[in-house]
């Protein structure tokens, strides 16, 4: 009789369990496997989903009788595989879909992504565009990272990423149109062309320098934050960049600073789901993982 594959735990899970058991310690745990204490204890709660049971007492980590019991058997697997090949354990892991606005997920998330897959190869993760503020994905989600004023009234939320803005422009419009000088008077301001969107409006910096000027309305417009940073680079004028989200134009020296001040931005990127979503172990270690990885 053939064992049916998709009821065999995780090999990851397993190798967690009996090194947590053995070690009854989770960051003794995560140390000897080379991952997070957090890690560890999604895997936990991983096996125990996907067992029906629960393993571990969490307050000392002493197994359960139904813990010690599963731990000879795991032990005795483990040892059977390593005296023979692998011949592929197969994967039955979870599915995850995370819609992301674009700007973020190019430049803080992509770069960063692998790390999760190799805490957790066991999540088949899909990404999907969300729109910035109108908080619109093509398909429903699992997770979604939105980008606004927070305050949701429709789903559970969890602040993300914080960020700060600053006058940019390139080194070439600069020195066609500069010098400008901290860029913190009407003066200066209105010799400049602003770049603008209505996802980073001038307002913000215009109230943190004590500067009376309405939101312009003429200049070029950009519906991406990413795009708004590529025109500036490009040389069409001076964009209002958040210092996170823009860091890479800021240190590949496509554009360069017009003030050494910093205004906080009233904008933010919150990581949302549904109530109980949370509940599941994939929802729960991607948004522990997003967290401390932007921290």
């Amino acid at each position: 009789m053939t064992m049916a594959l998709q009821h065999i735990p995780p090999i990851q899970c397993l190798l967690t369990f009996e090194a947590l058991a053995r070690l009854r310690h989770a960051g003794r745990a995560a140390d000897e496997l080379c991952v997070t204490p957090s890690a560890v204890s999604h895997r936990i709660r991983q096996l125990e989903s996907h067992l029906g049971i629960s393993l571990f007492r969490r307050a000392d980590f002493t197994l359960t009788a139904d813990g010690a019991t599963y731990l000879a058997n795991v032990r005795a697997g483990l040892a059977a595989l390593q005296q023979m090949p692998a011949t592929g354990v197969a994967k039955t892991g979870a599915r995850l879909r995370v819609a992301v606005t674009p700007t973020f997920c190019r430049q803080l998330l992509m770069p960063k992504l692998e790390l999760f897959r190799n805490a957790y190869p066991d999540v088949e993760l899909t990404l999907q565009v969300s729109i910035p503020l109108l908080d619109v994905t093509g398909e429903p989600a699992d997770l979604e990272v939105r980008y606004g004023s927070g305050g949701y009234a429709d789903v559970e939320h969890r602040l993300i990423l914080a960020d700060e803005v600053t006058p940019v422009c390139s080194p070439s419009y600069l020195n066609e149109f500069g010098p400008f000088a901290g860029f913190g008077d009407d003066a200066e301001v209105s010799r400049a062309r602003l770049i603008r969107s209505p996802l980073e409006p001038w307002g913000s910096w215009f109230a943190g320098l004590g500067i009376t000027r309405p939101e312009p309305r003429d200049g070029a417009q950009f519906n991406d934050l990413g795009l708004a940073y590529d025109a500036a680079a490009g040389g069409f004028g001076v964009v209002l960049m958040r210092l996170k989200l823009g860091a890479a134009w800021l240190d590949n020296g496509r554009v360069v600073r017009l003030s050494a001040r910093n205004v906080p931005s009233p904008l933010r990127h919150y990581l949302c789901w549904t109530k109980g979503a949370l509940a599941r172990w994939e929802c729960a270690a991607f948004t522990d993982w997003l967290t401390q990885a932007l921290a």
